[in-house]
Protein backbone atom coordinates (compact mmCIF):
# COMPACT_ATOMS: atom_id res chain seq x y z
CA UNK A 1 0.00 0.00 0.00
CA UNK A 2 1.33 3.64 -0.98
CA UNK A 3 -0.04 6.99 0.26
CA UNK A 4 1.64 10.34 -0.89
CA UNK A 5 1.92 13.62 1.75
CA UNK A 6 0.88 16.71 -0.52
CA UNK A 7 1.44 19.22 3.16
CA UNK A 8 1.26 22.79 2.90
CA UNK A 9 4.10 24.37 5.29
CA UNK A 10 2.86 27.65 4.97
CA UNK A 11 0.24 26.36 8.09
CA UNK A 12 1.42 26.25 11.45
CA UNK A 13 2.08 22.81 12.70
CA UNK A 14 1.94 21.47 9.23
CA UNK A 15 5.57 20.21 9.10
CA UNK A 16 5.35 18.51 12.96
CA UNK A 17 2.15 16.35 11.40
CA UNK A 18 3.56 15.86 7.98
CA UNK A 19 6.80 14.35 10.02
CA UNK A 20 4.47 12.59 12.73
CA UNK A 21 2.07 11.50 9.64
CA UNK A 22 5.37 9.55 8.24
CA UNK A 23 6.24 7.86 11.41
CA UNK A 24 2.71 6.68 11.60
CA UNK A 25 2.66 5.26 8.14
CA UNK A 26 6.02 3.57 8.71
CA UNK A 27 4.86 1.55 11.75
CA UNK A 28 1.78 0.36 9.83
CA UNK A 29 3.67 -0.79 7.05
CA UNK A 30 2.72 1.53 4.87
CA UNK A 31 4.87 3.22 2.05
CA UNK A 32 5.06 6.81 2.28
CA UNK A 33 6.00 9.48 -0.84
CA UNK A 34 6.53 12.91 -0.54
CA UNK A 35 7.29 15.66 -3.12
CA UNK A 36 11.73 16.37 -3.71
CA UNK A 37 11.33 19.42 -2.82
CA UNK A 38 10.66 18.73 0.69
CA UNK A 39 13.59 16.43 0.81
CA UNK A 40 15.64 18.50 3.53
CA UNK A 41 12.41 18.26 5.74
CA UNK A 42 12.32 13.99 6.02
CA UNK A 43 16.07 14.06 5.29
CA UNK A 44 16.21 11.58 8.62
CA UNK A 45 13.46 9.37 7.54
CA UNK A 46 15.30 6.62 5.11
CA UNK A 47 12.15 4.84 4.58
CA UNK A 48 10.30 7.94 3.16
CA UNK A 49 10.40 7.89 -0.97
CA UNK A 50 10.76 10.71 -2.71
CA UNK A 51 9.09 11.74 -5.81
CA UNK A 52 6.88 14.37 -7.87
CA UNK A 53 3.57 14.55 -6.50
CA UNK A 54 1.84 14.50 -9.94
CA UNK A 55 3.28 10.91 -10.45
CA UNK A 56 2.80 9.81 -7.20
CA UNK A 57 -1.07 11.07 -7.13
CA UNK A 58 -1.72 8.31 -10.34
CA UNK A 59 0.10 5.48 -8.48
CA UNK A 60 -0.69 5.52 -4.64
CA UNK A 61 -3.69 4.32 -2.89
CA UNK A 62 -4.35 7.39 -0.78
CA UNK A 63 -2.80 10.87 -0.72
CA UNK A 64 -3.23 12.90 2.29
CA UNK A 65 -2.97 17.05 2.18
CA UNK A 66 -1.84 18.17 5.52
CA UNK A 67 -3.31 21.90 5.50
CA UNK A 68 -6.70 23.72 5.05
CA UNK A 69 -9.19 23.38 2.57
CA UNK A 70 -7.34 25.63 0.35
CA UNK A 71 -4.35 22.47 0.53
CA UNK A 72 -7.12 20.08 -0.23
CA UNK A 73 -8.99 21.68 -3.10
CA UNK A 74 -5.25 22.19 -4.69
CA UNK A 75 -4.78 18.69 -3.95
CA UNK A 76 -8.15 17.33 -5.23
CA UNK A 77 -6.54 19.06 -9.14
CA UNK A 78 -4.04 16.12 -9.16
CA UNK A 79 -6.80 13.17 -8.31
CA UNK A 80 -8.80 14.20 -11.09
CA UNK A 81 -9.44 11.05 -13.59
CA UNK A 82 -7.30 8.57 -10.83
CA UNK A 83 -9.10 5.94 -8.95
CA UNK A 84 -6.39 7.50 -5.66
CA UNK A 85 -8.48 8.66 -2.71
CA UNK A 86 -7.97 11.90 -0.37
CA UNK A 87 -7.98 12.46 3.05
CA UNK A 88 -7.02 15.90 4.93
CA UNK A 89 -5.59 16.39 7.70
CA UNK A 90 -6.25 20.09 9.08
CA UNK A 91 -3.55 21.93 10.64
CA UNK A 92 -5.11 25.36 9.18
CA UNK A 93 -8.16 27.57 10.77
CA UNK A 94 -11.24 25.73 9.52
CA UNK A 95 -10.45 22.43 7.85
CA UNK A 96 -14.00 22.08 6.76
CA UNK A 97 -13.60 19.56 3.90
CA UNK A 98 -10.35 17.72 6.55
CA UNK A 99 -11.16 14.23 7.04
CA UNK A 100 -8.73 13.97 10.31
CA UNK A 101 -7.78 16.35 13.15
CA UNK A 102 -3.79 17.07 13.57
CA UNK A 103 -4.12 14.85 17.21
CA UNK A 104 -6.35 12.05 16.04
CA UNK A 105 -3.49 10.55 13.55
CA UNK A 106 -3.69 6.71 15.20
CA UNK A 107 -6.75 6.71 13.11
CA UNK A 108 -4.37 6.16 9.93
CA UNK A 109 -4.17 3.21 10.95
CA UNK A 110 -8.02 2.36 9.65
CA UNK A 111 -6.53 3.02 6.22
CA UNK A 112 -4.91 -0.71 6.25
CA UNK A 113 -7.66 -2.19 7.99
CA UNK A 114 -10.03 -1.13 5.60
CA UNK A 115 -11.92 0.63 8.28
CA UNK A 116 -13.28 3.81 6.18
CA UNK A 117 -15.72 4.53 4.13
CA UNK A 118 -15.29 6.40 0.80
CA UNK A 119 -18.01 9.57 0.01
CA UNK A 120 -17.75 10.39 -3.83
CA UNK A 121 -18.12 13.91 -4.26
CA UNK A 122 -19.08 15.19 -7.81
CA UNK A 123 -17.01 18.26 -9.76
CA UNK A 124 -17.68 20.53 -12.38
CA UNK A 125 -16.82 21.62 -15.30
CA UNK A 126 -16.70 24.60 -16.59
CA UNK A 127 -16.40 25.03 -20.96
CA UNK A 128 -14.77 28.11 -22.04
CA UNK A 129 -13.66 29.77 -25.18
CA UNK A 130 -10.32 30.55 -25.69
CA UNK A 131 -9.25 32.06 -29.10
CA UNK A 132 -11.56 29.75 -30.94
CA UNK A 133 -10.82 26.67 -29.29
CA UNK A 134 -12.70 24.87 -26.23
CA UNK A 135 -11.25 24.93 -22.66
CA UNK A 136 -12.50 22.51 -19.74
CA UNK A 137 -11.37 23.52 -16.25
CA UNK A 138 -12.90 21.38 -13.06
CA UNK A 139 -14.24 23.11 -9.93
CA UNK A 140 -14.27 20.23 -6.67
CA UNK A 141 -16.27 23.81 -4.72
CA UNK A 142 -17.51 26.08 -7.27
CA UNK A 143 -17.33 28.23 -10.11
CA UNK A 144 -17.71 32.28 -9.23
CA UNK A 145 -18.88 35.14 -11.79
CA UNK A 146 -18.44 38.58 -10.77
CA UNK A 147 -18.22 41.81 -11.85
CA UNK A 148 -14.72 42.84 -13.34
CA UNK A 149 -15.45 46.59 -12.31
CA UNK A 150 -16.70 45.92 -8.81
CA UNK A 151 -20.55 47.58 -10.05
CA UNK A 152 -23.75 45.03 -10.44
CA UNK A 153 -23.78 43.13 -13.57
CA UNK A 154 -26.48 42.01 -15.76
CA UNK A 155 -26.59 38.46 -16.46
CA UNK A 156 -28.38 35.22 -18.20
CA UNK A 157 -28.69 32.02 -17.07
CA UNK A 158 -30.25 29.38 -19.37
CA UNK A 159 -30.98 24.96 -18.44
CA UNK A 160 -30.45 22.66 -21.57
CA UNK A 161 -31.41 25.85 -23.71
CA UNK A 162 -34.14 27.22 -21.62
CA UNK A 163 -34.00 30.77 -20.24
CA UNK A 164 -34.55 30.02 -16.47
CA UNK A 165 -33.84 33.63 -16.07
CA UNK A 166 -32.51 37.38 -16.47
CA UNK A 167 -30.33 38.53 -13.14
CA UNK A 168 -28.94 41.81 -11.81
CA UNK A 169 -26.41 41.09 -9.02
CA UNK A 170 -22.62 41.64 -7.71
CA UNK A 171 -22.16 37.89 -9.78
CA UNK A 172 -23.50 34.32 -9.44
CA UNK A 173 -21.68 30.54 -7.90
CA UNK A 174 -22.21 27.59 -9.54
CA UNK A 175 -21.73 25.20 -6.43
CA UNK A 176 -21.68 21.45 -6.09
CA UNK A 177 -23.18 19.86 -2.83
CA UNK A 178 -18.76 20.01 -1.46
CA UNK A 179 -19.02 24.03 -1.98
CA UNK A 180 -22.28 24.40 -0.31
CA UNK A 181 -20.37 24.95 2.82
CA UNK A 182 -18.04 27.45 1.06
CA UNK A 183 -18.38 30.43 -0.40
CA UNK A 184 -22.07 29.57 -1.77
CA UNK A 185 -22.93 29.28 2.48
CA UNK A 186 -21.81 32.81 2.90
CA UNK A 187 -24.03 33.87 0.14
CA UNK A 188 -27.22 32.74 1.80
CA UNK A 189 -26.97 29.37 0.31
CA UNK A 190 -28.43 26.29 1.94
CA UNK A 191 -26.00 23.15 3.83
CA UNK A 192 -26.56 20.16 1.33
CA UNK A 193 -25.00 16.82 2.07
CA UNK A 194 -21.70 16.05 -0.15
CA UNK A 195 -23.08 12.58 -1.68
CA UNK A 196 -25.83 14.10 -3.07
CA UNK A 197 -25.75 15.08 -6.64
CA UNK A 198 -26.65 18.52 -7.74
CA UNK A 199 -25.74 21.88 -8.99
CA UNK A 200 -26.46 24.91 -6.47
CA UNK A 201 -26.91 28.54 -8.56
CA UNK A 202 -27.10 31.31 -6.21
CA UNK A 203 -26.88 35.17 -6.41
CA UNK A 204 -24.10 36.98 -4.75
CA UNK A 205 -25.64 40.26 -3.35
CA UNK A 206 -29.02 40.28 -6.11
CA UNK A 207 -30.87 43.33 -6.83
CA UNK A 208 -34.14 41.55 -6.02
CA UNK A 209 -36.25 41.58 -2.51
CA UNK A 210 -36.92 37.76 -3.85
CA UNK A 211 -33.73 36.23 -5.01
CA UNK A 212 -33.00 32.76 -3.55
CA UNK A 213 -30.66 29.75 -4.43
CA UNK A 214 -31.65 26.78 -7.02
CA UNK A 215 -30.63 23.61 -7.20
CA UNK A 216 -30.24 21.76 -10.72
CA UNK A 217 -30.64 18.23 -11.61
CA UNK A 218 -27.39 17.14 -12.07
CA UNK A 219 -27.64 15.85 -15.75
CA UNK A 220 -28.40 19.51 -16.27
CA UNK A 221 -26.41 21.43 -18.98
CA UNK A 222 -26.38 25.46 -17.98
CA UNK A 223 -25.23 28.33 -19.84
CA UNK A 224 -24.18 31.51 -18.43
CA UNK A 225 -24.10 34.57 -20.59
CA UNK A 226 -22.88 38.01 -19.71
CA UNK A 227 -24.84 41.32 -20.86
CA UNK A 228 -22.85 44.02 -19.13
CA UNK A 229 -22.75 47.05 -20.20
CA UNK A 230 -20.05 47.86 -23.37
CA UNK A 231 -16.49 47.53 -22.36
CA UNK A 232 -17.30 45.85 -19.25
CA UNK A 233 -17.16 42.15 -18.44
CA UNK A 234 -17.47 39.38 -15.75
CA UNK A 235 -14.90 37.18 -14.13
CA UNK A 236 -14.97 33.19 -14.09
CA UNK A 237 -12.84 31.94 -11.21
CA UNK A 238 -12.53 28.37 -11.00
CA UNK A 239 -12.13 27.22 -7.12
CA UNK A 240 -11.09 31.07 -6.10
CA UNK A 241 -8.40 30.69 -9.16
CA UNK A 242 -7.89 30.65 -12.65
CA UNK A 243 -9.48 34.10 -13.48
CA UNK A 244 -11.38 34.65 -16.62
CA UNK A 245 -12.67 37.34 -18.43
CA UNK A 246 -16.15 36.85 -20.02
CA UNK A 247 -17.10 39.84 -21.81
CA UNK A 248 -20.21 41.45 -22.99
CA UNK A 249 -22.56 38.76 -24.95
CA UNK A 250 -19.96 36.06 -24.00
CA UNK A 251 -20.98 32.80 -22.61
CA UNK A 252 -19.77 29.87 -21.06
CA UNK A 253 -21.00 25.89 -20.20
CA UNK A 254 -21.89 24.47 -17.00
CA UNK A 255 -21.67 21.25 -16.18
CA UNK A 256 -21.81 17.92 -14.11
CA UNK A 257 -17.19 17.12 -13.96
CA UNK A 258 -16.52 14.00 -16.04
CA UNK A 259 -14.89 12.79 -13.05
CA UNK A 260 -15.79 12.39 -8.87
CA UNK A 261 -13.11 12.59 -6.00
CA UNK A 262 -13.00 10.33 -3.64
CA UNK A 263 -12.70 11.66 -0.01
CA UNK A 264 -11.76 9.29 2.67
CA UNK A 265 -14.34 9.01 5.65
CA UNK A 266 -12.78 7.40 9.24
CA UNK A 267 -14.72 8.99 11.66
CA UNK A 268 -18.10 8.27 10.58
CA UNK A 269 -20.51 10.80 9.96
CA UNK A 270 -17.21 13.34 9.75
CA UNK A 271 -19.81 15.92 7.43
CA UNK A 272 -22.57 16.68 10.17
CA UNK A 273 -19.67 16.75 13.06
CA UNK A 274 -17.47 19.09 11.09
CA UNK A 275 -20.94 20.94 10.39
CA UNK A 276 -22.02 21.04 14.32
CA UNK A 277 -18.11 21.60 15.26
CA UNK A 278 -16.79 24.31 13.17
CA UNK A 279 -19.58 26.05 11.72
CA UNK A 280 -23.03 25.95 14.72
CA UNK A 281 -20.80 25.86 17.71
CA UNK A 282 -18.70 28.97 16.90
CA UNK A 283 -21.94 30.73 15.76
CA UNK A 284 -23.92 29.79 19.07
Amino acid sequence: MKVALYPNFQKKNALKCARETCDVLEKIGIEVCVSGAFRKDFADKPFVRFEDISESAKSADFVIAIGGDGTILRCSKLLIGTDTKMLGINTGTLGFMAGLEADQLDRLEMLRTGEYEISDRMTLDVVCNDNGEKVTYTALNEISARSGSFRICDFEVCSDGYLVGKYRADGVLFSTPSGSTAYALSAGGPVIEPDLECIEMTQICPHSLFSRTTLFSACRKLKLTSRTKKGEYMVISVDGDLHIQLKRNESVEICRGRHNIKFVNLIGNSFHESLCTKLCKPIK
